[in-house]
């Protein structure tokens, strides 16, 4: 990870600052008489909540993460940078979809009463997820039904508070990703009738495990080219920023809220081909771009050589691209003057039921057959989303550099 990520995503100064200066106390307050759960926890975001949550010092905060890896990166990091504190920090290599966590959970609540606070970060998060059946499908149970199976969980225990992250791509959407978090959605504030919820739509983090700027460092490492998209605008937050954002939406948000960051589409909308350009000249390349993905790979050593890296960069034409980025529709109701920096989704119970419950039933028989296809499962978000507006292609992420 870079030091400075900010200058490469086109700002200047971090976002929540003020925000968080004006009741750090509120939410120290919170934080130090209360037991935390962070599902996936060893994620990108899910480090950065931990993180959040282990500098106020929590009474108890528990990990739960399918990747035992990153758990151990996490515990490394927090040790090393923030040390220890007086409350109780452990880590569980568990899936959230098992019944061995159901086991957890109950010999976890019946040691310390309950978990207060329960974030769940759990997700298939990109757009190539979407490619085949299989992997969609899977989409369907993290995103969906995983997701909804915890916040029952949490509401048997009589948690304050269930968190939920969803995606900007949830707004409008034009992948299936997307659309799975707006169906997530929809089934949560189901369940929000029963516990308090709220959730939260950002930008891409950059840097993030598995993003595209995560490969640019991999491929720096490994002597490889960097290509990217240049036609193709995102919005970006900080990890650090991530992990803000989501304690300030489960600690001080009101059921259902969706907490966004105020960013400024003419200031803050930065292509992938830029921030390679500055990527690599921040560590002090000259930028040479090819025409070619062959001509990139085969001149790497001979560029390097002389502090110049190749890169490749071309227009986007693979599926569930969306051409720009919203974090709300014109149809949901703002708050945008509560905080400085964040912007907040005020939702009202409106959900149906009959389609929620006719399209659990639809993939519990398509489970049930072991048989289904992509056409099979994008008709059914089409029900579910009226204004679903897929982007089909015929081509996808695995075909490119």
């Amino acid at each position: 990870m870079i030091d400075n990520i900010l200058p490469l995503v086109g700002r200047t100064s971090p976002l929540f600052v003020n925000d968080i200066e004006k009741i750090e106390s509120e939410i120290t307050d919170i934080v130090s008489s209360s037991n935390f759960l962070v599902i996936g926890g060893a994620g990108t975001i899910g480090s950065a909540i931990c993180k959040e949550i282990f500098l106020r010092n929590p009474k108890v905060l528990h990990v739960v993460d399918i990747s035992e890896n990153n758990m151990v990166e996490l515990v490394r990091d927090i040790r090393s940078s923030v040390g220890y504190g007086t409350g109780e920090f452990a880590t569980f290599a568990l899936d959230c979809g098992s019944d061995i966590f159901e086991d957890f959970i109950d010999a976890q609540c019946k040691r310390i009463g309950r978990y207060d606070y329960i974030f769940n970060t759990s997700a298939l998060k990109h757009v190539r997820s979407e490619k085949d059946p299989f992997t969609l499908m899977r989409m369907i149970d993290t995103n969906i039904f995983y997701t909804e199976k915890v916040m029952q969980i949490a509401e048997k225990m009589g948690a304050k508070k269930y968190f939920c992250v969803s995606t900007d791509k949830a707004a409008n959407p034009v992948n299936m990703m997307g659309a799975s978090k707006r169906i997530m959605e929809m089934y949560l504030n189901r369940r929000s009738e029963n516990m308090p919820l709220s959730m939260a739509r950002f930008a891409n983090v950059a840097f993030s495990d598995g993003s595209l700027l995560y490969g640019f460092n991999k491929r720096i490492e490994k002597n490889q080219p960097l290509a990217a998209p240049q036609d193709v605008k995102r919005y970006f937050v900080t990890p650090k920023e991530s992990g803000e954002l989501c304690l300030m939406s489960c600690l001080t948000g009101e059921n259902r809220d969706i907490y966004f960051p105020k960013l400024s589409q003419e200031l803050n909308l930065v292509t992938f081909s830029r921030i390679a350009e500055k990527y690599l000249e921040s560590l002090g390349y000259e930028v040479v771009r090819c025409a070619t993905e062959q001509e990139a790979r085969d001149r790497v050593v001979e560029f390097k050589a002389v502090h110049k890296y190749p890169v490749y960069f071309f227009d986007s034409d693979t599926t569930g691209e969306k051409d720009f980025e919203e974090f709300y529709t014109d149809k949901e109701v703002l708050d945008m003057n509560r905080f400085e920096s964040i912007g907040i989704i005020k939702n009202e119970p409106d959900y149906n039921n009959e389609k929620l419950d006719a399209f659990s039933e639809k993939i519990r028989k398509l489970r049930k057959e072991g048989n289904w296809n992509r056409t099979v499962l994008i008709d059914m978000f089409n029900e579910m989303i009226p204004n679903f507006n897929h982007k089909e292609t015929g081509k996808f992420l695995d075909g490119r550099m």
